[in-house]
């Protein structure tokens, strides 16, 4: 029931926010001046560093959330690689190769890693399995 609603909720945030794309696209001005621009960055790539070594703990860990962690984490890199190259102006060439080289990669080794299956539990509980036969 409940997967159901939240399914049917998420699907109806989606195509409401549809028509929103079309008064954006129309209304904002192309260049805008951003005030807290080297807050807004910084922050960004604090929160990837947050990201990627809390992902890297999880998974050394073979934690359970490393796949929401890495998940998170690749979103992150790449709305990053996005606005880089959309707000590099003349540098987009620099901004392109950072993307395809660094940003982009690292992102595509987090949903790899947030989208294996759980092998190391599954040997874990088998191990456990074992040794419970024999005690």
């Amino acid at each position: 029931m409940r997967k159901n609603l939240f399914g049917r909720l998420l699907l109806s945030a989606g195509l409401a926010l549809a028509p929103w794309l079309a008064v954006l696209w129309t209304t904002l001005p192309d260049p805008y001046p951003a005030q807290p621009w080297r807050v807004a960055w910084v922050g960004l790539d604090a929160l990837e560093i947050a990201g990627l070594l809390t992902s890297a703990v999880l998974v050394r860990r073979s934690g359970y959330r490393a796949p929401l962690a890495s998940i998170g984490t690749a979103v992150l890199l790449l709305v990053d690689a996005w606005f880089d190259v959309m707000t590099a102006g003349h540098h987009v060439a620099i901004s392109l190769a950072l993307a395809c080289t660094l940003e982009l990669p690292l992102a595509a080794l987090c949903a790899v890693v947030a989208l294996r299956p759980p092998v190391v539990a599954a040997v874990r509980a088998t191990a456990v399995q074992r040794v419970a036969l024999y005690v």
